[in-house]
């Protein structure tokens, strides 16, 4: 089954105009894409810094802890064994004061227990410390950001009661821990401390970044937990919008550039064939002048020499009229020889020897695509067709440019007498035979007169007010000097508009098979 394509050729600017500006659209996207990664990978890299730093610092403070329980394990009082109580000269009181961090310092000995409210948790932690070999904790209060440390030793065993708010230094903190979007937090079984509020939704965020990582202390385990989310505004709208504007600035350049080129190439296709035109045109008018002139001239020649002959006999009074007639004959000639010579220097060369083979869709899209200035002040709208797999025909290419262009243009003039919104055009591409390949140019127009439907290829005859009428006549020459056809189909009435229009077709040779070239 023959399946048909068709395709409205005006929008042809209107698709060029889209693609180009989807091409914008990607490039626009994949830089503001770029930006949009660019700056989460920033701020990943920043929360991982930050939380580093953080993981570091209170991990140190942490491991002071451990050197404070080590430190007090070995400076064992004398008379610990025999006393359970401090004295002034201890050094456990001056510890808070050294370190804000510790709130108390418990003691226990031989003589002397945990205090009650606190003897199974620090008896367990105690036993744990034992058997660990390193201080464990005890009492644990997250939300309140307090626990107890606690370390055996002997002949006495201590407790510090840590306050983590204290233990936070600000003076070091990477961030504004008023205004940081990072919320930190240690956790340990379910429970948490707040060490920086940041954020309270962290899920509205488009991208969040979590860093998890016990403090280096196996005494104290607490987990550092870091979330960030990132929110729209964080991204580089700025930047976004300055890119999209160059993007669409250079985007209008370009098109601007492209238009000019179109119009400077377009200008030039028609100079060229207007120029093929009005040496053809020439050539049709010579032609013609010189057919026209001949016979007279051949004639005026022949009765010179008549009567040259006739004015050898008598009267004596024949020499002046002899003279006469033989400058006559002489300047007859010589027009005549002129007439000639003009013809052969304009006459058509044989455009068969420099047939090649062409695509027709490509040569009528060629001829619309010179065309889309006249098309679109008409408001006219080609509905092209083409076959399938339709060979190449055999056609000069110029001569075959110049047929199709005076068609569509004929066509677009026969259409300015109908109403816009009637107007229309069809241009249709198929095989006649296996030898053949026909091209149709149809309009809705008024149409042909009957009586003008015979004169129409004579030289010098037209319908249109103004015209020479020659392109028809030209366009009929330039076919046969390529060993194609140009024919006026027969009339029919368009059922939608009830005008006759009129279509021409030309039929033109297709090109061998390249194995029989």
């Amino acid at each position: 089954m023959t399946r048909a394509w068709r395709q409205r050729l005006l929008p042809r600017p209107v698709q060029r105009h889209l693609t180009s500006l989807l091409l914008w659209a990607a490039i626009a996207c994949a830089g503001v894409s770029w930006l949009t990664v660019a700056r989460l990978q920033q701020l990943h890299a920043a929360f991982e810094t930050d939380a580093r730093i953080v993981h570091r610092l209170l991990s140190q403070r942490v491991v002071q802890h451990d050197a404070i329980m080590a430190t007090l394990a070995l400076l064992q009082p004398a008379a610990a064994a025999g006393d359970s109580t401090s004295t002034a000269s201890s050094p456990l009181p001056r510890l808070t004061s050294v370190y804000p961090q510790i709130l108390s310092v418990l003691q226990r000995t031989a003589q002397s227990d945990w205090p009650p409210a606190l003897q199974a948790e620090l008896a367990a932690a105690e036993a744990t410390s034992r058997r660990t070999g390193h201080a464990a904790m005890a009492g644990v209060n997250l939300p309140a950001g307090r626990y107890y440390l606690v370390l055996a030793a002997t002949p006495a065993s201590y407790a510090l009661h840590i306050d983590l708010r204290t233990t936070i230094p600000n003076d070091e903190w990477p961030m504004d821990r008023a205004t940081s979007p990072v919320r930190v937090t240690l956790e340990q079984g379910g429970e948490a401390f707040v060490v920086q509020p940041g954020q309270a939704d962290l899920a509205s965020g488009i991208r969040t970044y979590d860093f998890h990582k016990l403090l280096a202390a196996p005494s104290q385990p607490l987990d550092v937990v870091a979330r960030r989310s990132v929110g729209l505004n964080e991204l580089p709208w700025w930047g976004m919008l300055g890119w999209c504007l160059l993007t669409a600035a250079l985007w209008a350049a370009g098109r601007a550039l492209r238009r000019q080129r179109v119009a400077r190439q377009r200008a030039e296709e028609l100079l060229r064939l207007g120029q093929v035109a009005r040496l053809n045109t020439l050539g049709e008018l010579a032609a013609g002048m010189a057919h026209e002139l001949n016979q007279p001239l051949t004639a005026l020649l022949s009765s010179t020499q008549a009567a040259q002959r006739l004015l050898t006999d008598d009267p004596p009074d024949l020499d002046t009229a002899q003279t006469a007639m033989a400058r006559a004959v002489e300047q007859a000639r010589r027009a005549s020889t002129v007439v000639g010579r003009l013809r052969r220097l304009v006459e058509r060369p044989d455009l068969v020897g420099q047939a090649q083979p062409l695509a027709m869709p490509a040569a009528v899209h060629d001829a619309l695509h010179l065309l889309e200035p006249e098309l679109a002040q008409r408001g006219v709208v080609p509905e092209v067709s083409a076959a399938p797999d339709l060979p190449h025909v055999l056609a000069e290419p110029v001569a075959l440019q110049q047929i199709i262009h005076n068609l569509l243009m004929n066509a677009l003039q026969a259409l300015e007498q109908v109403p816009p919104a009637e107007r229309q055009l069809r241009v249709s591409m198929q095989r006649a035979d296996a030898a053949h390949v026909v091209l149709s140019v149809r309009d809705h127009g008024p149409g042909i007169p009957p009586d003008a439907r015979q004169h129409l290829f004579e030289p010098f005859y037209t319908t249109r007010t103004g015209g020479l009428g020659l392109g028809l006549t030209l366009c009929e020459s330039l076919a046969q000097a390529m060993g194609a056809q140009l024919t006026l189909a027969p009339e029919s009435t368009h059922p939608a508009t009830g005008r006759p229009g009129a279509e021409f077709v030309l039929t033109l040779p297709t090109s061998p098979p390249a194995n029989d070239r």
